[in-house]
C-alpha cells in the first residue's frame, strides 16, 4: 500500500510540474523555457516582393505560412490547449469566411455586333446606352459595349438585343483572367532541354528565324534587363482611368518568348519581335481581368499589324463574339495558342483554348507528369513545360513560375518557327506538324490529359523540312 501511495504521489508531483512549465514560459526567477525552435522565413524571389504583391511559398498552405506568436497563457485551459491540441485543428474547428467567387461577366453590360443604325436607335430608345464602340475587321463591322436599361435582368437584356436585331451577335461582357498558377521556389528546371529546343544559330531546315509574335496579356515591364534589345512593344488598350494590371504575368510570358540570351531570363526566341497588347486592368481583390470587348480589340489590332502567331495565356467563359473572331482570324492564317487553364482536372473547358481553331496547351513538370491543376478535356492539343519554369520577375532578375500560362509560350515559339518557314501554313497544319513530332505521354494517341503529347521543336522542324 505504501509503495502504491508513493507512486501515486510521484505521478501527481510530475503532473503538477508539467503543468507549471506549460502555464508560463517566463517563471518568477527569470528562467525561460524554450519549447522548440522558432520557424524562420526567407523571401524566395531575388528582387523582393514581386511587383509589390504577396510572396508565396510552394507546398505550404495559408495556415502554415505565418510565424507563430508566443503569448503567455493566463489560465490552465489555454496552457493545455496550446500544447496538446494542434493549432491547425483549433483553426479548422472554427468556420472560415470564404471569399465569394470572382465574377465572370459585367453585371450590366452586353457586347454586340451586326446592329444596323435603326436597330441601334430602337435599343437606345428602350433604355440601352452606348459605352464604347470600335471597328473589328474580323467581325465585319462595329462592336458595341452597351449598358442595359435600369431594372432589366442581364439575360432579358441580351434577349432584347437579339429580338431587335436577329442577324446580330450579342453576348454578355465576359471577363478573362491571366492564368497565374502557383508561385514556386527551388531550382529551376532545364525546360528547353526537356523539349529538345533547337539553338537558333543552328536551326534545322524547316524552321524560319524572322519571327513576330503577338501577345495578349497583362501589363509588362519593358525596362526589364531581359528586354534589353528593345524587342518588346507594349500597347495598352484598357481605359486609362482604370488601375493598371500587375506586371508579373505579362513580363514572365514575354521573357519566355523573347528574353535576351545574355540575361538572367533567356527566352526561346531571343531577339524575336513581340507586339504585346495589355488588355487588362486591376479590379478589386488584386483581380487582373480583361473584358471580352478588350480581347476583341486586342486580336483585331494584332491582325491589322499582320501578326501571324499569337499567344493568349488567359482563360474565361465561352463568348459568341470571341468565338466568331477566332474562327475568322484562323481562316485568315493567324495561329492562336492559348493556355488550357488552371481550374483543375474537373473544371469546365476554359476559353479561348477550348475553341476548335485554337491550339490548347497544358503543363507538365520535369518528370513529364501532368500539372495537378491543369484543365483537361478532348480539346487539349499539346503539352509543354509549365512547372517551375525559370523566367523574368516583374521588376528585375528572375524566378520560377508554374501554370499553363507558362507552358503556352513553348508551343507559341515552336509554332512561330514553323510559320516563319511556311507563311501559308494554317493553324491546323501547324498543330498537325507539332502533334506528329510530339512525345506521346499517357495513353497511346491523343488524350484528354496531354493531348498529342510533349512538343519537340527540333523534330517538328526536321519533319517539316522532309515534307517540303
Amino acid at each position: 500500500m505504501k509503495a502504491k501511495s508513493w507512486l501515486r504521489s510521484g505521478k501527481l508531483v510530475a503532473f503538477w510540474v508539467a503543468l507549471a512549465l506549460l502555464m508560463e514560459p517566463h517563471l518568477s526567477n527569470g528562467t525561460v523555457f524554450d519549447f522548440g525552435p522558432k520557424p524562420s522565413y526567407a523571401d524566395d524571389d531575388d528582387d523582393g516582393d514581386d511587383d509589390g504583391g504577396s510572396s508565396y511559398r510552394s507546398g505550404e498552405s495559408d495556415d502554415d505560412d505565418r510565424p507563430s506568436v508566443r503569448r503567455s497563457s493566463p489560465n490552465l485551459f489555454r496552457a493545455l490547449t496550446d500544447r496538446f491540441i494542434p493549432r491547425r485543428q483549433r483553426r479548422e474547428a472554427r468556420p472560415r469566411q470564404r471569399e465569394s467567387p470572382l465574377p465572370d461577366r459585367a453585371p450590366d453590360e452586353i457586347v454586340a455586333t451586326g446592329l444596323t443604325a435603326p436597330q441601334l436607335a430602337a435599343l437606345q430608345a428602350g433604355g440601352f446606352t452606348i459605352l464604347e464602340r470600335t471597328e473589328v475587321g474580323g467581325l465585319s463591322g462595329e462592336v458595341l459595349r452597351l449598358r442595359i436599361p435600369p431594372g432589366t435582368q442581364l439575360e432579358a437584356a441580351r434577349d432584347l438585343v437579339v429580338a431587335a436585331a436577329p442577324q446580330s451577335l450579342a453576348d454578355f461582357s465576359h471577363y478573362y483572367r491571366s492564368e497565374q498558377g502557383e508561385a514556386c521556389s527551388g531550382p529551376h528546371c532545364a525546360s528547353i532541354g526537356l523539349i529538345d529546343w533547337p539553338e537558333i544559330a543552328g536551326l534545322p531546315a524547316g524552321c524560319g528565324v524572322s519571327v513576330t509574335i503577338g501577345l495578349v496579356d497583362t501589363a509588362i515591364n519593358p525596362d526589364h534587363a531581359a528586354f534589353a534589345g528593345g524587342q518588346v512593344e507594349v500597347i495598352r488598350l484598357s481605359d486609362a482611368t482604370l488601375p493598371v494590371s500587375g506586371k508579373q504575368h505579362g513580363t514572365a510570358v514575354a521573357a519566355l518568348l523573347a528574353g535576351a540570351a545574355g540575361s538572367r531570363a533567356p527566352g526561346l526566341l531571343p531577339g524575336a519581335k513581340i507586339i504585346a497588347v495589355d488588355a487588362f486592368y486591376q479590379a478589386s481583390r488584386r483581380d487582373d481581368r480583361s473584358g471580352v470587348y478588350e480581347l476583341l480589340r486586342a486580336l483585331d489590332l494584332l491582325a491589322r499589324r499582320d501578326v501571324r502567331v499569337a499567344n493568349m495565356s488567359l482563360a474565361g467563359p465561352p463568348n459568341i463574339l470571341l468565338e466568331r473572331l477566332v474562327q475568322q482570324l484562323s481562316a485568315n492564317g493567324m495561329v492562336i495558342v492559348a493556355a488550357a487553364g488552371n481550374g483543375g482536372p474537373k473544371a469546365a473547358p476554359a476559353y479561348p483554348a477550348a475553341y476548335e481553331d485554337v491550339i490548347a496547351v497544358t503543363a507538365i513538370d520535369r518528370a513529364k507528369r501532368a500539372y495537378r491543376r491543369a484543365g483537361r478535356g478532348e480539346h487539349i492539343d499539346l503539352a509543354a513545360p509549365g512547372v517551375d519554369v525559370w523566367t523574368a520577375a516583374s521588376v528585375s532578375g528572375a524566378r520560377a513560375k508554374t501554370g499553363t500560362s507558362f507552358a503556352a509560350p513553348f508551343v507559341t515559339a515552336a509554332a512561330a518557327l514553323l510559320k516563319a518557314a511556311n507563311g501559308n501554313a494554317s493553324s491546323a497544319d501547324i498543330l498537325s506538324a507539332l502533334g506528329r513530332s510530339a512525345e506521346d505521354l499517357g495513353v497511346p494517341g491523343k488524350d484528354a490529359v496531354f493531348g498529342w503529347g510533349l512538343i519537340n521543336a527540333r523534330a517538328a522542324c526536321m519533319a517539316a523540312a522532309k515534307k517540303a
